[in-house]
């Protein structure tokens, strides 16, 4: 019988941090964007979904970038669910990640399992951990839910027996989601069943992509004789399968740098992908044909590839590749949802055992008549369509809960969503204002023991922050929303109204210095950023108050300090740096800052004396080239390869 239990999972970990309490206010610097003179070679189609409604910022979310890389064992809630033949573990407070596929029989495991739990920025919203089985869900990126905990239940299977149904509130863009798991009794194939829906009177764009990391000595097999080649460089491309520029690149040590193939499969032609180790065993996705896209990672065989897979992980683990499947053919691309409808499509993975060695058709030929074999497309097709009555199966018991957005939501519109209940017992500290606002109108007054809370930026909560009371409180999260809806100029009026009655007055003050560095005042920036600073450190609590005063202090002081070098005002930043708790100074991040700010000084061997002694920057972005560009200011030296995090050929 296929059985549902709590586990936990103990390994070392790193602590996720507070979040960042300041707002996203800046375009979203996102590193999968296409350079424009790509556009013109592209399909209609992609060309036309390339284009649809890109993310252009991060609000509502906050920036989670407080963890650093000190990991100690922790225990880590699990789920398991498993059968005679499969034994799959979920992280339901890690955004319902697959992190263990265990094939039963031959007692091997089919995914690359990360032996420790450690965030990196690499989310849209910052943390995000490398292996397993995520699902992103949002736009163009890693999932803003990386490292946040969804809701989980036992509901009814279509074979009588049970599923284990993740589901959450999905805020960029506003749609609830679900993800059914289950593994019929017998079968070498967990069944992955998608829902996501559209309950807005409006068109939305959607984005889906399942991401599998796999160990990279494997060989990637995909039913296509094309690709597009995307490279950090933001080129896209078609290129030949498997072999282009020289190598065979369904090999993932064959590529020299960070890159994405997303296969062409042609119509008609199932949807697959494996990757088979030299003896030709390995893992297999397959799906139903709305989930259409599929697609090759690899961080390369270059040295700027190598230290992010060591940057990932510990030290003697071996590398990683993804073999990924989407709704679209890249993941550049959003699809246009209709207004209150949905979609969704039935994956399943398991073991596949193939030669993957020969040539490319025969390869192929082979492997997709094993998986015939193993788990027919019919059966596949027979699965989804029995497993979609289930979809709206209301959830049993209660395995884990998620965030009080959802709820919020549901509340505001009344929204019946069968299948994925939004209760109101799982509101917290976070929607108790919003609560408040839906139900009386006003905002309640601030908590004075923390920074403002988080903004709902959607239309609806707009319209009710225009018509209540404008305290200091509402302007400042009227501004935020009007910010988010591209009515620059009146959050600007909005945050300007506020700052004149408030007592605390920082965070307007940091909005309008933002505001004034995105519109080309950098001396005006740098003079709000310099007074925002002055009001937060005279509360007196970034280094003696709780984790998010200093989250504040750390965030606000290290903007403050890149807006005062910008304008050329090294004195400032200097005493910005200085005014900051010694905590946060001996952080990897600010040990940069201090060697940029060093030789903006002319201090130049005091800022090569700071690499000297080392630093890691915990949260450095994806593609992020700053520590090579400082050092090549300093000297002409090879950058040393610790920090090396190059993922283009060109970069510096």
């Amino acid at each position: 019988m296929t059985t549902i239990r709590r586990e936990v999972l103990t390994l070392p970990a790193a602590q996720l941090g507070p979040d960042n309490p300041l707002p996203p206010l800046r375009p979203l610097d996102e590193a999968h964007r296409i350079d424009d003179r790509d556009r013109a070679a592209l399909p209609r189609d992609m060309a036309r979904q390339v284009g649809y409604e890109p993310l252009r910022g991060l609000l509502p979310v906050r920036v989670r970038d407080g963890y650093g890389r000190s990991r100690s064992p922790r225990a880590l809630d699990a789920l398991v669910i498993e059968n005679d033949r499969l034994r799959a573990t979920v992280l339901p407070g890690l955004g319902g990640r697959i992190a263990s596929l265990l094939h039963k029989p031959t007692e091997r495991e089919l995914l690359y399992v990360n032996p420790v739990f450690q965030p990196a920025n690499f989310a849209l919203n910052g943390a995000w951990f490398s292996g397993g089985i995520e699902w992103n869900i949002g736009a163009t990126g890693h999932t803003t839910l990386s490292c946040s905990p969804v809701h989980a239940a036992r509901v009814p299977a279509p074979d009588g027996g049970e599923m284990l149904r993740l589901w959450e509130w999905e805020r960029l863009r506003d749609l609830p989601f679900q993800v059914d798991l289950w593994l019929p009794d017998g079968s070498d194939f967990l069944r992955v069943g998608v829902r996501i829906r559209n309950p807005h009177e409006r068109p939305v764009p959607a984005y889906w992509w399942s991401n599998t990391a796999v160990p990279e000595g494997r060989r990637v097999l995909a039913p296509a004789d094309e690709a597009w080649h995307f490279g950090y460089d933001r080129r896209l491309r078609r290129v030949p399968v498997p072999e282009s520029d020289g190598a065979d690149r369904t090999y993932p040590l064959n590529s020299v740098h960070a890159a994405d193939w997303f296969y062409e499969v042609p119509d008609g032609r199932r949807r697959w992908i494996a990757a088979l180790d030299e003896d030709g065993y390995g893992l297999a996705q397959t799906s139903t044909d709305t989930l259409r896209g599929r697609k090759l990672f690899v961080w390369g065989s270059g040295p700027g590839g190598r230290r992010w897979q060591e940057w990932l992980t510990e030290p003697g683990t071996g590398g990683y590749c993804e073999i990924q499947a989407g709704l679209a053919r890249t993941q550049l691309e959003h699809v246009r949802l209709e207004a209150e409808s949905e979609v969704s499509w039935l994956e399943a993975y398991g073991p596949l055992d193939a030669d993957p060695e020969g040539q490319w058709h025969a390869v192929l030929r082979a492997a997709e008549e094993r998986l015939e074999r193993a788990l027919p497309r019919a059966d596949v097709d027979a699965a989804y369509t029995a497993w979609l009555p289930y979809a709206d199966a209301e959830p049993g018991e209660r395995l884990a809960t998620g965030s009080g957005w959802g709820a919020l939501e549901a509340l505001r519109t009344g929204w019946k969503l069968p299948g994925t209940p939004f209760g109101e017992s799982t509101l917290g500290e976070e929607q108790e204002p919003w609560l408040h606002l839906l139900r009386t109108g006003y905002l309640p007054e601030p908590d004075p023991h923390g920074p403002p809370g988080q903004t709902p930026v959607a239309r609806p909560w707009r319209d009710m922050l225009e018509t209540a009371p404008a305290t200091p409180e509402t302007e400042y999260h009227l501004g935020i929303a009007q910010w988010h809806a591209g009515d620059l100029a009146q959050a600007v009026r909005s945050w300007e109204r506020g700052i004149e009655g408030a007592t605390e007055r920082w965070p307007l003050l940091r909005c309008l210095a933002l505001a004034d560095r995105e519109g080309g005042h950098p001396e005006r920036a740098a003079d709000r950023y310099a007074d925002a600073f002055d009001d937060l450190c005279a509360r007196g609590d970034g280094a003696d108050g709780g984790e998010q005063w200093r989250a504040a202090t750390a965030a606000l002081g290290r903007e403050a300090i890149e807006a005062l070098l910008a304008a050329g005002r090294t004195g400032d930043a200097r005493a910005v740096w200085e005014r900051l708790p010694e905590e946060v100074r001996a952080r990897g991040r600010f040990r940069l800052t201090e060697a940029q700010l060093l030789c903006a000084e002319g201090r130049r061997a005091e800022a090569r004396a700071v690499y000297d002694e080392g630093f890691e920057v915990a949260d450095l972005r994806e593609g992020d080239e700053t520590i090579g560009r400082l050092w090549a200011r300093l000297t002409d030296e090879p950058l040393p390869a610790r920090h090396d995090f190059r993922m283009r050929p060109d970069a510096g």
